[in-house]
């Protein structure tokens, strides 16, 4: 499954307000600046801190 273009231009890290990088093997949106990879699930990205995974 793949994410929408228009949407990862506009999605930020809810934590760093830093652009976010699409893992799409992981279905993962992932926060360099954070060290947080936050959850895509059923084709939503799950964009809360807690949710998300330290890389």
């Amino acid at each position: 499954m793949s994410l929408d273009p228009w949407l990862l231009e506009r999605l930020v890290c809810p934590a760093t307000r830093q652009p976010l990088r699409y893992d799409e093997a992981a279905q993962e949106l992932v926060s360099e600046a954070a060290g947080l990879a936050y959850p895509i699930r059923e084709g939503v990205p799950v964009m809360l801190v807690e949710e998300a995974r330290e890389i």
